[in-house]
């Protein structure tokens, strides 16, 4: 009898992979038994008997010795116990292993009826629309883009292909978003910048914001994240940078290629961002700043004047980290050094009246 698809999907699961397979898909090198069949991905100490894991750094070889993993993704020179696959980087071999055991349910191509899709919109091919998605005037939608429920495109919004609208998205007017693009649910792309002057009552008068926001290809951009159009130009993402959940990017900001914007960063107006940038969790930018190519700013900073390129700042206001390290050591310390500065000073007082030898 022929097997239906489900039933045969189930089997092909039960049945996993050989370790050669799985070598050549993360381009290791195998140490041991290539037809040892593994059936799932796990951590060191979650992993099962038919289970590969990964090892990170040597420094966790001591979890590794009580754990049930059939086989391990080591980097180079490290011995272990069991199958192993060598590899240059394991996270990254443990992130494309998941991929290989983990594919995305395949989605088919449909606009819903219950979508609306205004009459000079342009929809490429193998698009999937689901209900209550809203395409305005003039939108043009590329090849293979997957629009999830209560997503907004704006009048003459444009979207690369392959590009994925989680739940509830807003793209606003004018938008360019490029190909890969993943945006998160809740993401508002183009609202008008945060731009206010006085009137000749002192009251706050609207700078209109008539610019727009560009997203290059292979961004990635987090849940409820405000990404606010240019004054006049354009507030740029470049292309592989990451921005995680609940960012704020204001009116006029460049983001340089390949960064990663942590939870709950703010950046202000005009301010510029190199290339490889990292901005760790609840960073403050002011406005105007500019961070050089490579810098790291760690969690909770204030950065108020322009970082110079492979910095590694910390607190607030910002300053060198190493140079931080030293403050804090001394912090704990200033209730003592406070006392005895007080009982210097009031022998000196003493000295001064006569009443003490030096």
């Amino acid at each position: 009898m022929r097997k239906n698809a489900s039933q045969g999907e189930k089997e092909e699961e039960r049945m996993g992979k050989r370790l050669a397979e799985i070598a050549q898909w993360v381009q290791g090198t195998l140490r041991g038994d290539p037809e040892r069949c593994i059936r799932g991905v796990a951590g060191i100490e979650d992993a099962g008997e038919e289970d590969i894991t990964f090892l990170a750094a040597p420094r966790y070889l001591s979890q590794l010795a009580t754990s049930r993993a059939a086989a391990v993704i080591v980097p180079p020179g490290v011995s272990v116990d069991r199958d192993a696959i060598e590899v240059s980087n394991p996270y990254l071999a443990f992130a494309r292993l998941l991929e290989l055991f983990y594919p995305p349910e395949p989605l088919r191509p449909q606009i819903s009826e219950r979508a609306y899709v205004a009459p000079s919109a342009r929809l490429g091919q193998g698009i999937v629309c689901y209900p209550f998605v809203y395409i305005d005037e003039g939108a043009e939608i590329g090849d293979g883009v997957v629009l999830y429920p209560g997503v907004f495109i704006g009048r003459g919004v444009k979207i690369g292909p392959r590009t994925v609208l989680y739940p509830n998205v807003s793209v606003y007017p004018g938008v360019r978003i490029g190909a890969d693009v993943i945006i998160h649910s809740g993401a508002v792309i183009g609202a008008d910048g945060f731009g206010f002057t006085r009137d000749e009552q002192g009251e706050h008068y609207r700078i209109p914001q008539v610019g727009t926001v560009q997203i290059e290809d292979r961004v990635e951009i987090g849940a409820n994240v405000c990404i606010d159009r240019a004054t006049l130009k354009s507030t740029i993402i470049r292309r592989g940078t990451k921005i995680d959940n609940l960012v704020h990017i204001a009116h006029n900001v460049e983001v340089g290629a390949h960064s990663l914007l942590l939870a709950q960063v703010g950046i202000a107006g005009s301010v510029r961002v190199g290339e490889g940038v990292t901005l760790a969790g609840q960073v403050g930018v002011l406005d105007h700043v500019t961070i050089g190519d490579q810098a790291v700013i760690i969690a909770q900073s204030g950065v108020a004047k322009d970082v110079p390129p492979r910095a590694v700042l910390t607190g607030s206001p910002a300053i060198d980290h190493r140079h931080w390290r030293r403050v804090q050591s001394c912090i704990p310390r200033l209730p003592d050094l406070v006392a005895r500065l007080r009982h210097l000073e009031q022998r000196i007082a003493a000295l001064e009246k006569g009443e003490e030898r030096p």
